[in-house]
């Protein structure tokens, strides 16, 4: 009986050391809002005065690389395609490629607006993208491109969804728009209006439903999007009053175009990033991350360290990145 208690004293804590975030050494102190995880070994972040780092083995180490061009700006869109080629803009609308593994980096698109702000870029494909930006005259910016990054173009407004008053997107993790299959995207919004929008044919034409988020204040609504089962899973709340949870998790079906029911274990704070694998999703904010092992229904805190992004590898193996260059890494396939 004393071997077995003594042998369960062992494991406990493992187990649970196992299940908290375990913290990189990146060799930055930039703030990384910008994160891409091609699998569990190519990860790339980025983040202020143009700061893009990438792991080629899983976090052990790092590279860290400064856009040209970019040392003054905040770089929070980032999509890698693989350990050489990646997209990134900034919080001046300037779109970057390289194909080097950010050794070098040639701008793809400029704006010619100096209000320009692109919240976060995705692709169906190796050829096809988008980016989102915020809206300008009434509807948000898309950029398209279907030659692999080397050029982004403006969609025509019928491929630019429609904003309320108010109405606007978060670049807070760079994953308030995300790509859904062969053709689909969706976008989550806030401000004064919170709403799920969602193209099924790459932007040609979009459509839009109101969303049971937090809103009406400018710092409220959506902050990030991911696809959970048969579910497009989506938080955020209010960054400005960090601990309240109403409003701050939401489920969408789009087969049957309902909502599911509020949770009554919602995240315990506003949340900038949410990950799914398989049936478990983390979601983070600046106050800490919570957990969900039933697809968002229900969730639990996991760990009090401080995150604004996440995304998840085929694998289960979750990455967060956020302020003084901080970046941890959770296995789904930990013990519990």
């Amino acid at each position: 009986m004393l071997n077995r208690l003594m042998v369960a004293l062992v494991v406990l804590p493992m187990a649970s050391i196992d299940a908290q975030w375990k913290p990189l050494t990146t060799g930055t102190s930039a703030s990384l809002r910008g994160l891409s995880v091609v699998d569990a070994r190519t990860v790339w972040a980025s983040g202020t005065n143009g700061t893009v780092i990438l792991s080629t083995d899983g976090g052990a180490t790092w590279t860290v690389n400064t856009v040209p061009g970019a040392e003054k700006v905040d770089i929070r869109a980032l999509h890698a395609r693989s350990a050489r080629v990646a997209h990134v803009a900034s919080t001046t609308g300037v779109i970057w490629r390289t194909t080097d593994g950010g050794k070098s980096w040639s701008v793809r698109y400029q704006p010619t607006d100096t209000t320009t702000f692109v919240d976060a870029i995705d692709f169906w494909d190796d050829r096809h993208g988008i980016a989102l930006g915020d809206p300008m005259g009434g509807r948000y910016l898309i950029l398209l491109t279907d030659d692999a990054g080397a050029t982004w173009k403006e969609a025509p407004a019928a491929g630019r969804p429609a904003a309320n008053q108010g109405e606007s997107a978060f670049a807070a993790s760079g994953s308030s728009l995300i790509v859904d299959g062969n053709s689909t995207v969706w976008l989550g919004t806030g401000g004064m209006t919170s709403r799920l929008h969602v193209s099924r044919d790459r932007s040609q034409s979009w459509s839009a439903v109101p969303a049971p988020m937090r809103q009406g204040e400018r710092s409220q609504g959506y902050f990030s999007l991911t696809r959970s089962g048969a579910e497009i899973l989506g938080v955020g709340g209010d960054y400005r009053v960090d601990s309240a949870t109403a409003g701050n998790v939401s489920r969408y079906d789009p087969s049957t175009k309902a909502w599911a029911p509020a949770t009554v274990q919602p995240p315990r704070a506003y949340r900038s990033g949410v990950a799914v694998h398989q049936r478990l999703a983390i979601a983070v904010g600046p106050s800490g991350s919570d957990i969900s092992r039933d697809g968002g229904a229900t969730w639990s805190a996991l760990d009090a360290t401080g995150f604004h992004a996440v995304r998840a590898s085929r694998d289960g193996t979750f990455f967060a990145s956020g302020s003084d260059g901080r970046v941890g890494v959770y296995h789904a396939t930990a013990p519990r």
